[in-house]
């Protein structure tokens, strides 16, 4: 009977000895909820008003907040009451932050090579990081702006449009540059939203 305690105690000490302690997991880096090939449509009286795509999208809970991070990158696509493409914005990362105080109190933030481009008046600001409030309906960074239009290129730090990006501000500019002369016959196709007759084969 001694001998085979003396093996028992002998087999869970060494297991013991062998086994490390698992690092402590906090709660509140790790996320509830992963998510792949994340696709997501709100609509507004049965009428298509945004578009969202993720690679990934991760779902994080605390006290005072809950977010959602999305690590490799976001695709927003905003469409007008007619259902045409309006903005587009993409990024390498975002993060859309839910405060548990009241309703409505959400803000959306793009990270890395962030593209701003209204379709239809065909605008695009690049910057590398921008700000949505979604209570306000504002965009808005304080980061350097480059901005692209038929009328010209303008450069700055700081710009706030709305969450269209219909009417930009650049605030700061500089080295910036118009064109006073256009060709008025010149006739511009959008081709995202251009629906007609296809070739025939």
């Amino acid at each position: 009977m001694l001998a085979t305690l003396s093996v028992v105690a002998g087999i869970a000490f060494s297991c013991k000895g062998r086994l490390g302690e698992a690092d402590p997991l906090d709660i509140r880096e790790t996320p509830l909820q992963t998510v792949d090939n994340m696709f997501a449509v709100k609509s507004d009286k049965g009428r298509v008003d945004m578009r969202l795509e993720a690679p990934v999208m991760e779902s994080y809970d605390n006290d005072s907040i809950r977010y959602e991070l999305f690590p490799e990158g976001l695709s927003v696509y905003t469409y007008t009451p007619d259902g045409l493409l309006e903005t587009l914005v993409l990024s390498d990362c975002a993060k859309h932050v839910k405060s548990k105080r009241g309703v409505g109190d959400e803000k959306w933030s793009a990270f890395g090579n962030v593209v701003v481009h209204n379709v239809l008046r065909q605008e695009t600001m690049e910057t590398d990081t921008i700000y949505w409030d979604q209570g306000t309906k504002e965009i808005y960074t304080d980061c350097y702006v480059k901005m692209y239009s038929p009328d010209g290129f303008m450069q700055g730090y700081g710009m706030r449009t709305d969450d269209r990006a219909r009417n930009s501000i650049l605030h700061k500019p500089f080295n910036s540059y118009g064109k006073t002369v256009q060709d008025t016959t010149k006739v511009v196709i959008d081709s995202v939203n251009f629906i007609g007759p296809f070739p025939k084969k």
